[in-house]
């Protein structure tokens, strides 16, 4: 053996003439393996605890609880360390809950003990035997037989230091979460908040249904959508750019409380809080308003807060977020004004409001509808400053197609959106229910794309339409980012540390493995 105590037992990657010597290297050892007549990707191994568990039985065992637990068990895992002391040797086997570290002996493994010298950091291996504590104090495992599992062909991301270039660990996620394993704490928290979001609604009376995704008309949000064709139908579809129309269609059908929680495609800019492909919760509630939503977002979000951290105040960069209801309730329109010294009233038609934009250096299009430049007064001069959770309420009706209208607000509507961090988290309206009503605003929106260019204007749904003649009651809409949730309630700053896979451009058709 020519490992010296406390090697690495690996070569650095990062000079592409070590990492070829590597890669040489590990395909002579998986043909010696082979030779001896072991299968370097056994189909199976009989695993009986894991990493975290086998620590804690033999801890029991020590105060006599379970005896019987802590011995004759099996571990399995990635070798993530190796020290190899002649007769002896040390390795750290890492699963999804944790390290064990196991002990191999010449005397007890006898040729087994050979296999060291064919096992690289990145091997997967099981481990049958006895767990005992060292002389350090250090829960071990003593093998008594050792079972190759997976030869790795490549070598790990430098072991010391992690996996740090940002491109690589979210183009390769894999070696993202080998390199820095508290990178799978952020997926383990996503993972609970979904499911504490369908336990909440589900107690709440709420049917959690699936629509489709793959649609003929792209409507129920401001968006540019994907294209793509059906062969067989011989038709133009769309990914979904929201799932409201459908799941109001729902509501016409007699299911009063509904909701689904899936990926939408929206084809946009990608920055810290935009990605392409997001997942999106929608719920509809009949006989409810963006009132009663309201209540209902404070509570979920509050109570997802409490039990994620145990707490509802969450750390996020330097601010500490406390999500304890109720939160204020804030008039879009006096909060720009207060904020930008505007009175939107002031500047009835795009014309005058393109003109004070550009007044206030926003740069705004030579085509651009007075709903969007509204929208961008809004992300520069109040988004920003709504740190703590708030809601603001009552939107512009040319902001809103498919919201209905205040009231005792003319030109506006019953809608809200939840704010925190300055980032938007939820959008809500009470529904528009008037069918000739929804038709003239969708009307109205079909000139916006014509008159001003905006092929992000919605849509006109004819089906939709025809659903509401049917009657549609009152009805309280929400929807909820569960990506940029998931930031707020795991203290991340892109959307990219909460997304498995996020959308990234394509490389050119090279070893992905190289790079």
């Amino acid at each position: 053996m020519n490992q010296s105590p406390e090697t690495s037992h690996e070569e650095s990657p990062d000079n592409p003439g070590s990492l070829q010597a590597n890669l040489d290297s590990r395909r002579a050892k998986l043909e010696r393996i082979r030779q001896r007549g072991v299968d370097p990707y056994p189909p199976r191994f009989q695993r009986t605890c894991t990493a975290d568990e086998a620590i804690r039985l033999f801890e029991a065992a020590e105060t006599e609880e379970a005896p019987e637990n802590a011995s004759g068990i099996s571990v399995a895992g990635r070798v993530v360390s190796m020290r190899v002391m002649g007769r002896a040797a040390f390795l750290d086997l890492r699963d999804s809950s944790g390290v064990v570290q196991a002990m191999l002996r010449q005397n007890v493994l006898g040729d087994q003990y050979a296999v060291l010298q064919d096992l690289d950091l990145g091997d997967f291996l099981g481990v049958d035997g006895d767990m005992m504590r060292t002389r350090t104090g250090q829960p071990t495992i003593e093998a008594r037989s050792l079972t190759i599992l997976a030869k790795g062909m490549r070598p790990l991301p430098e072991k010391w230091h992690g996996l740090r270039d940002v491109e690589t660990r979210y183009r390769q996620r894999y070696l993202d979460l080998i390199a820095n394993p508290e990178v799978a704490d952020t997926f383990v928290q996503r993972s609970r908040i979904i499911s504490g979001i369908r336990r909440f609604l589900d107690g709440r009376g709420f049917v959690e249904v699936d629509t489709p995704i793959l649609v003929p008309i792209p409507a129920g949000a401001h968006a540019r959508p994907f294209i793509t064709h059906h062969n067989a139908l011989d038709e133009q579809l769309y990914l979904r750019i929201a799932t409201e129309l459908y799941l109001k269609r729902l509501i016409v059908g007699g299911l009063d409380k509904v909701y689904e929680i899936g990926r939408v495609f929206r084809n946009e800019g990608i920055d810290q809080d935009h990605n392409p492909e997001f997942t999106l919760l929608e719920s509809y509630e009949a006989y409810a308003d963006y009132n009663s939503v309201m209540e209902m977002v404070e509570s979920l979000v509050s109570s997802l807060a409490q039990d994620v951290h145990g707490s509802m105040q969450v750390a996020m960069g330097d601010d500490v977020i406390d999500f304890t209801p109720p939160w204020p309730r804030l008039s879009l329109r006096e909060e720009l004004q207060r904020r930008s010294s505007v009175d939107i009233e002031d500047y009835p038609d795009a014309e005058s409001l393109t003109s004070k934009c550009a007044e206030l250096g926003l740069q705004p299009g030579p085509r651009e509808a007075r709903g969007r430049l509204i929208d961008k007064m809004l992300s520069v001069y109040v988004e920003p400053n709504l740190v703590q959770p708030s809601f603001l309420i009552d939107y512009p009706e040319d902001m809103s197609p498919l919201a209905k209208g205040h009231p005792d607000k003319a030109g506006y509507v019953e809608r809200f959106e939840a704010f925190a961090a300055g980032m938007e988290i939820a959008n809500s309206y009470t529904e528009l229910n008037d069918p000739e009503v929804q038709r003239a605003r969708f009307a109205a929106q079909e000139h916006q794309r014509d008159a001003y260019d905006d092929d992000e204007a919605d849509r006109t749904d004819d089906d939709f339409l025809t659903a509401l003649e049917y009657g549609m009651p009152p009805t309280g809409g929400l929807g909820i980012g569960i990506d940029r949730l998931v930031m707020l309630l795991t203290g991340q700053s892109t959307i990219r540390d909460v997304l498995l896979f996020p959308q990234m451009r394509s490389l050119s058709r090279e070893d992905p493995g190289d790079n």
